[in-house]
């Protein structure tokens, strides 16, 4: 079971050629309503991953409650958590321009009060995931994260929008993800190093917490112990941590595995035989190669 702990709003998308300026009225393009939320984000993501979800959230009894949940329900998300309370419907006032550029106005609203009183004892137990983000009150996911944590949940945090986590808070995480602007902003209240691999690493070591940034177009940097490889049709990385095909291709590069210096060439295997896909890949177009279990051990004069 997953429970998403978080926000549910309603994003009101307007196009337009340009920006406006302060004081400055634009006629708009076009206009669009949209579920978002990060909280509502992430519960719709695990469903369609496969997940037993549940969302526990807050959302106003207006007219914005029923599109913001329109397509949680239809993503099969359970929607029995989510409470209606006396304030209105969060909602994010969106301006998009032709080149891609954007200005957001969040408005919590509902969000402000989710309270973590209403996730249920029986269900945080082991074998549940907790999911947090910092769209609700600080003081709340840091309460729903104890108790979690005191239950035996899996607890994983989004730290997003960016706030200061107070110490506590992190030591009760299991996976704590960011991004390397929030890595780089939380890394002196944390006592870390501000490059993205030193902060997961550090951060690992300080509070038992495997720690994800990620890096945009280049990927996720690798948790401790992983390690990162380019794709080749796509700048990302993969996180899997990997052994060498064989004991001793261990001491060389991965270049050296087909041609040791002085050693001359491993007998070749066959394309097929050569690379096998991993079960998880970034895209369908972005694929992170590993060495087969059926590579070839070297011959006795190549050991």
């Amino acid at each position: 079971m997953i429970i998403v702990f978080g926000s549910v709003n309603l994003d009101l998308v307007a196009r337009v050629a340009r920006l406006p300026q302060p004081g400055e009225t634009l006629a708009g393009e076009a206009f669009a309503m949209l579920p978002g939320g990060k909280g509502a984000n992430q519960a719709l993501a695990a469903a369609r991953a496969g997940g037993e979800v549940r969302l526990v959230a807050a959302v106003g009894d207006d007219a914005f409650a029923a599109p913001a949940l329109a397509r949680l329900a239809a993503g099969g998300v359970d929607l029995a958590g989510v409470r209606r309370v006396g304030a209105p419907t969060g909602v994010a006032l969106i301006h998009v321009d032709g080149s891609g550029e954007n200005a957001i106005t969040v408005i919590a609203g509902a969000n402000a009060l989710a309270d973590p009183a209403w996730l249920p004892d029986e269900s945080l137990e082991a074998g549940t995931t907790l999911l947090l983000q910092l769209e609700v009150p600080l003081a709340a996911v840091v309460a729903a994260a104890a108790r979690a944590r005191t239950r035996g949940a899996r607890v994983m945090l989004n730290a997003a929008p960016m706030q200061l986590l107070p110490q506590a808070l992190v030591a009760t995480l299991d996976v704590l993800l960011v991004n390397e602007t929030e890595a780089a902003a939380m890394a002196g209240m944390l006592g870390a190093p501000a490059t993205p691999d030193e902060f997961a690493t550090a951060v690992h070591r300080k509070f038992g917490v495997a720690t994800v940034v990620t890096l945009g177009g280049e990927g996720p940097s690798p948790p401790p112990m992983g390690i990162s490889t380019p794709c080749r049709r796509r700048r990302c990385a993969s996180s899997t941590p990997r052994a060498p095909a064989t004991p001793s291709a261990a001491r060389w590069p991965r270049r050296s595995i087909a041609t040791r210096p002085g050693r001359g060439r491993w007998p070749r295997p066959s394309p097929r035989d050569r690379w096998r896909a991993p079960r998880r890949a970034h895209s369908r177009r972005c694929r992170t190669r590993r060495p087969s279990p059926h590579w070839p051990r070297p011959s006795a004069d190549a050991s």
